[in-house]
């Protein structure tokens, strides 16, 4: 089943929930503010993705990060990062049945990927 990360009041999440649910697609909602993220699920991401597509640099978790921290990123800060920011991560991140992942939303590449 295809796992959507994320937070509930996001609008983009929001966009993508109603996406997929009129689309009859099903989906399991994974909250970054309740239940948090890993790093083995975030080092598997990053097998597919490079970290700064992963990190949302235009947000204000971004803007909030001491500037030194943002200059030295890499990818194992990012890791640290995310864990400890998850509202830093793009969203939402959908993870398919096969594991391949998805970074943020828009409809035409939803439409590719559930037909």
């Amino acid at each position: 089943m295809t796992t959507m990360y994320g937070i509930p009041n996001c609008d983009t999440i929001k966009k993508a929930k109603n996406w997929l649910t009129e689309n009859a697609v099903e989906f399991e909602f994974h909250n970054y503010k309740k239940d948090g993220i890993d790093q083995a699920t975030l080092q598997s991401w990053l097998k597919q993705q490079p970290w700064d597509v992963l990190v949302n640099k235009r947000g204000t978790t971004w803007r909030k990060l001491d500037k030194a921290v943002q200059e030295a990123m890499d990818e194992k800060s990012a890791i640290a990062v995310m864990q400890e920011n998850p509202s830093i991560i793009k969203r939402p991140v959908l993870v398919l049945d096969d594991g391949q992942i998805e970074v943020g939303f828009k409809a035409d590449s939803y439409q590719s990927l559930f037909g």
